[in-house]
């Protein structure tokens, strides 16, 4: 069954943190979703980042690197029985990647990146492409050539916005029926369409969260991402746009209603 066909009866959600603080913290996540997941029935996919190497500050916090990441990755997904993913930035992190993640990230920022996406493609696993936020709907086909030359046709779009000038995004929502003409699912990402870029900490606006995820479901969206956590203004990472995990349920209950 394609996620096409998948998300018309049992909505498609990646969600976690954006960045793996502890094992700690990604287990009390992981936990919440699973019960969400057992309640609503709902397809939940475990994100979070082992390495985030494209911090604004090259004092800002990364994460436990590729070997500790994938391990606290693996025990999530045999504790918590949650499909998995996290993102890549370098080309030989996606075979051990591919080893442990039901679906492999690719960063927005990278998503031209011929090497990266074309081992990310040779996994076999499920690739996720974050559509770059200075290309168009149309251009996301390339990348997407870029998997299919691997002959590995699991494909899924991410939107996540444009650059407006200097330091905001801003959603076109045409672009989800856009990008679903290339015959992949679209996944929405409802949390770093709120980013608001630059000043050494990226700034955003975590209210706008769920007035995206609605907008993004009028257009047509077969997923959606959220990064959440349960003290977002603690994140050591996107603080500013992560969602509140206590209150997460209730943006699903009217998100799917």
């Amino acid at each position: 069954m394609t996620l096409f066909e998948y998300s018309k009866t049992n909505p498609v959600i990646v969600a976690g943190p954006c960045v793996m603080e502890s094992y700690e913290l990604m287990a009390e996540v992981a936990q919440t979703l699973a019960a969400i997941k057992a309640r609503k029935g709902f397809r939940i996919i475990f994100k979070a980042s082992f390495d985030k190497a494209n911090r604004t500050s090259v004092n800002s916090f990364r994460g436990p690197g590729l070997e500790k990441g994938l391990t606290w990755l693996s025990d999530i997904k045999a504790t918590f029985g949650l499909e998995v993913t996290t993102d890549i930035h370098e080309s030989h992190q996606a075979a051990p990647v591919g080893q442990v993640a039901d679906v492999v990230q690719i960063p927005a920022f990278l998503c031209r990146q011929t090497d990266l996406v074309v081992e990310a493609g040779k996994t076999g696993k499920i690739v996720n492409i974050k559509k770059a936020q200075f290309l168009t709907a149309a251009d996301m086909k390339y990348p997407a050539e870029k998997v299919l030359s691997t002959g590995n046709s699991q494909i899924w779009l991410t939107e996540r916005g444009n650059m407006l000038g200097y330091n905001n995004l801003v959603v076109d929502f045409r672009n989800i029926p856009a990008l679903r003409q290339h015959g992949f699912p679209v996944i929405m990402d409802c949390t770093h369409a709120v980013q608001q870029p630059g000043g050494g900490v990226t700034g955003g606006n975590r209210a706008l969260v769920k007035p995206m995820a609605l907008a993004a479901k009028v257009f047509g969206a077969d997923g959606y991402f959220f990064e959440v956590h349960p003290e977002p203004e603690k994140g050591l990472s996107d603080a500013a746009n992560m969602y509140r995990l206590s209150e997460f349920e209730e943006l699903l209950d009217t998100l799917f209603a």
